[in-house]
This record gives C-alpha cells, structure tokens and sequence, in this order.
C-alpha cells in the first residue's frame, strides 16, 4: 500500500507515524511544499511548544472548541490529552503541566518535539519530500493520482491519501478541496488580540488582571480568564477566548465593537456594592488612592478613579451614594471601543475550512472522495489557546493514519 500524507506539519507528522504503525508494509511519504517542515511546531508557545492541555476530562476538554467540538467528544474516546502525553513520554520526551493545565516538554524547547518526530519517522522509515507541491489531485479506481511540481512528469497513484496542509487563511487555498465535491467553511482569524486605538488604557501595558469576566455588547458571546493590557489593546486569555468563539460575528462586523470589562470577577452587583460599603465602613478616613478593591493592580486602580472622575485626594467615607454606583459600574461594566484585530504571536489559527458535514468523523475519511483522509486544522475544527489546536491535530491525525474505509 502507497500512502502520501500532503503537508509536513504536525498533523501531516503524526498522520505519517500513525500510518506506518498501523500498516508497517505501507510505502509512507510526506510532501511538504515548502523548505520547512514543522514550522508552527518551531514557534509555538513562544518557542517551547505547548504540545497538549492538562485536562483529562472529555467533557470539559471539548468546551475548548468554538467548532468541532461534537466531532471531538468522540475522537477524544480514541486518542485524547493523556494519550498524546503517554505518546511522547514513552518517546523520551517528558513533560511538565503547567499551573494553567499547558502541557510543554520539560525542556521547555520546541526542538525537543520536532526532534521526536524526525526520530520517528527515521525509525519508521517514512519518506520526507520537500519542496514538492501538489498540483493535481485526481480519484480513480485505484486509489488517488497525485501531480506533483517536481520529480516525476508522470503523476504518481496512491491508495490511500491524508489531507493535513494546515488552515488557510484565504478560501482560495481550499478550492482544490473544493473542486472534489467537499463544502468548505470560509476561512476568517480566530486567536487574535483586540485594538483599541483611540482608548488610554493602552498607557497600562504589561499590566495583567488575573481573574476577569469579558463579553461583547449586544452579543451573547462571554469569557473569563486573565487579561493582558498591550500598548495596541487587550489580550490574555479572556480576550483570546473571546476572539475564538466570536470568530465568525468579529469577522462581520469588521472588527469594530465594544468589549465590556468586570474587572473584580463578580456578575452580581449588590456583592460588590458590599465590597466597597465594607471598604468605606472600615478605613473611612484612608484615600481613594490608597486603598484598592479587589487587590486591583496600582496603576490600574488610579486609571480607574480617573476614569470615574473621583478625585484621587477623597476619603473613602465621602464618597457618597453616587460615587460608590459611580465606582461599581465601572468596575463591573467598563466600556471599550475594539478597532481592529491584531495576530496572537506568531501563531496563526483559522475558523472554517473542510466543513465536517463532507468528512465521516469516525475515520477522518472524505464523504464524496474515497481513499481520501483529513486531519488538523485544514477542516473546520479549532480550539481555544492552551494546547488545544495541537490536541485536535493529533487526535485527527492519529484516527486519519489508521486509514479505516
């Protein structure tokens, strides 16, 4: 059996190792069209590679993803978080789980993974084509004839086929797919930080509030996580995970919106009223300045009480009814005009792609072209930040290489 994986990233890797398992006499390729193989493995996770998340649980694992998720309650019964991590463990390659549930090798360094994986597939004895561009792409009896921009002038027949190019960001680089008889979600950015050009919070940057609760106005759409204020905006994981599960609403409404900020975590108004009445009831004669709510960071605090438009010099007993409605407001509701996006760091992740209405899940094989197999990001299937785009690439990939028709 001749089996080409087309795409020489992670999904295209582990697609590749998985295959050669699962059939060892299989003949294994995988074509990259680039000179670069694994390259979003190189810079993830700043460099460290955050292979997988901790959560072990499938019913929360799959509330990581905005879409997908119903495909990947099942795959995760086949392959899931603690698989991958037994995966690379047992390939010398230990692992630390982070306070936040990321997963990254122990060495903290990328290269540690891309470095199991060229071992892998030395052992394996799978082939690597790079350079090597799909031109064709064409079904027939025997399997799926593959046209490639370098080599062979004839084209080179295969039986079996993984699809694991990666997301792309433009519905152009899905047409091929597209021209097989496959539905394709148009491709917009998911995992992108918010520009807020015109607010002065962006004198704050590097400031980061632990626990905070964000949502966009006039949606339905919420979060909850750490915020990071940028010199452009607002990023963290409460943004970042609005960003995901927005994808498609941000998209239409060209990326200009408000975002509303909680900045002490709490949804119910009368607790923080007693907060700050008990603040006022205790130090009555220490000033505004000099207090803060909620362990709010300083330069956050003073912001605020300008913000409001509360003297900095007040006493906390003279901040009177108003002010304390005044203060609440603010720190449960405050306000920001988002003009734009901005890329999460080098990683670029997409929403849409192959629909999951032309792929049988169970198998990761195309419904309208037989022999024909997905995995990764290249199908409508994406995560939050935290390990979980990398998890949904291996789970594809593991059941992809197992080539079940």
């Amino acid at each position: 059996m001749k089996v080409a994986i087309i795409g020489g990233g992670a999904a295209g890797f582990f697609a590749a190792i998985s295959a050669k398992e699962n059939h060892p006499n299989a003949e294994v390729v995988i074509l990259e069209k680039s000179r670069k193989l694994l390259s979003k493995v190189k810079v993830s996770g700043g460099g460290r590679c955050n292979v997988t998340n901790g959560c072990t649980s499938i019913k929360e694992l799959v509330k990581a993803y905005p879409r997908g998720n119903k495909a990947l309650k099942k795959a995760f019964q086949v392959f899931n978080t603690q698989h991958t991590m037994d995966w690379f463990e047992s390939r010398d390659v230990p692992l630390v789980i982070q306070e936040d549930g990321c997963v990254f090798p122990v060495s903290q360094n990328s290269q540690s993974i891309i470095d199991c994986f060229l071992e892998e597939v030395r052992r394996l004895g799978i082939q690597i084509e790079v350079g090597n561009a799909v031109k064709t792409i064409v079904p027939n009896e025997n399997g799926i004839e593959l046209t490639l921009n370098k080599g062979d002038l004839e084209p080179r027949q295969f039986d079996k086929v993984i699809v694991a190019t990666g997301g792309s960001p433009k519905l152009q680089g899905l047409e091929w797919l597209a021209d097989l008889g496959h539905k394709i979600e148009t491709p917009v950015p998911s995992l992108f930080t918010f520009n807020m050009p015109k607010e002065a919070i962006t004198k704050l940057m590097g400031i980061v509030v632990e626990q905070t609760k964000t949502s966009i106005q006039g949606t339905k759409l919420k979060s909850d996580g750490p915020l990071l204020i940028t010199h452009w905006g607002m990023s963290g994981p409460s943004i970042l995970k609005l960003s995901a599960f927005g994808a498609r609403l941000l998209s239409e409404c060209d990326y200009s919106f408000n975002v509303q900020v909680n900045w002490v975590n709490e949804l119910n108004n009368a607790l923080v009223v007693e907060k700050i009445t008990e603040i006022v009831q205790a130090h009555p004669n220490k000033l505004l300045t000099n207090y803060r709510p909620y362990l709010l960071p300083e330069r956050l605090w003073h912001y605020l009480l300008e913000k409001s438009e509360l003297p900095a010099n007040k006493k906390w007993t003279e901040l009177g009814k108003k002010g304390l409605h005044k203060l609440v407001a603010l720190l449960t509701n405050d306000i920001y005009a988002v003009k734009g996006k901005t890329t999460f760091k080098e990683e670029f992740v997409t929403c849409g792609g192959v629909s999951l209405e032309s792929i049988q899940t169970k198998t990761m094989e195309s419904k309208v072209c037989p022999n024909l197999y997905f995995a990764g990001e290249v199908m409508d299937i994406d995560g939050i930040t935290g390990g979980y785009n990398f998890q949904a690439a291996w789970t594809t990939a593991f059941i992809a290489g197992q080539l079940l028709s």
